[in-house]
């Protein structure tokens, strides 16, 4: 059964996906604010079908610890779902992504219209100072400028390894940092096919204000995420029934 529906829902997501990309078009003649809206509405139309066909469920704890306007949003990054699902939770967000993303036909657009911040990683620290001053004028017209510190999945579980480039971006923007935890890779592991029922947790966190050093920031920010993934891990490993030695398996097979 968890084979079927889980070939079920990536079915049903990627034809999703695909009608929407092309429903999509007329809306780069739009503001991007409406496009945002349809963005979201693209969002939340996958997490109906990942609750209806695959039996996952979401939680978002701390919603109301969100402030309004502008702010930094560092996310623990373990699985495909967060990249669409976290643009649920804020009203007006864009993310930090890899300048190659914006080449992709169709998507790449889109993400042109999202305002979103590319990086060119091969640019050194003038790709820093770019991806700094973009992120910093999305963020005075009161967007929500979403970072995953670590740059890549991580299975859930795995060591940290946070770069430092989301210490530059708090120091340099001015405003609060948002960090968010979640235990989504338990349930949509990466380069795995499988989607596991249960309910993918997410938490808002304190908001970390502008002003410390890119040192006590980084450790920080790092501790809150980590404390509070690890906190929703073991959440989740008791509703899945997953020992330690299964939680262990399942950390290595992603790793694959």
């Amino acid at each position: 059964m968890l084979f079927v529906r889980s070939l079920l829902f990536n079915i049903a997501f990627y034809a999703n996906l695909i009608l929407w990309l092309i429903l999509l078009l007329p809306g780069l003649l739009v503001p991007r604010r409406t496009f945002i809206r349809f963005a979201q509405a693209w969002a939340h139309s996958s997490l109906w079908l990942l609750r209806v066909l695959a039996g996952t469920r979401i939680e978002v704890r701390g919603r109301e610890k969100i402030p309004a306007g502008g702010a930094l949003v560092a996310a623990k990054h373990q699985s495909l779902w967060e990249t669409f699902a976290l643009v649920t939770l804020f009203d007006d967000p864009t993310f930090i992504l890899k300048r190659e993303l914006m080449w992709i036909p169709f998507f790449g657009w889109y993400l042109w219209k999202a305002g979103c911040v590319p990086v060119n990683r091969k640019a050194g620290s003038s790709a820093l100072m770019q991806m700094t001053a973009r992120a910093k004028e999305e963020a005075q017209h009161g967007r929500q400028i979403i970072i995953f510190p670590e740059g890549t999945r991580r299975p859930p579980g795995a060591p940290p390894a946070y770069k430092y480039g989301v210490a530059h971006l708090y120091h340099n923007l001015g405003f609060p940092c948002i960090p968010v935890a979640l235990n989504s890779g338990l349930y949509w592991p990466r380069r795995q096919f499988i989607r596991r029922p249960g309910t993918i947790r997410v938490e808002i966190l304190d908001s970390i204000a502008p002003g410390l050093s890119r040192e006590e920031f980084f450790k920080l920010a790092q501790e809150r995420i980590e404390e509070s993934s690890d906190r929703l891990l073991a959440e989740g490993q008791r509703e899945l029934g997953m020992s330690d030695s299964a939680q262990k398996a399942a950390v290595s097979a992603s790793k694959v």
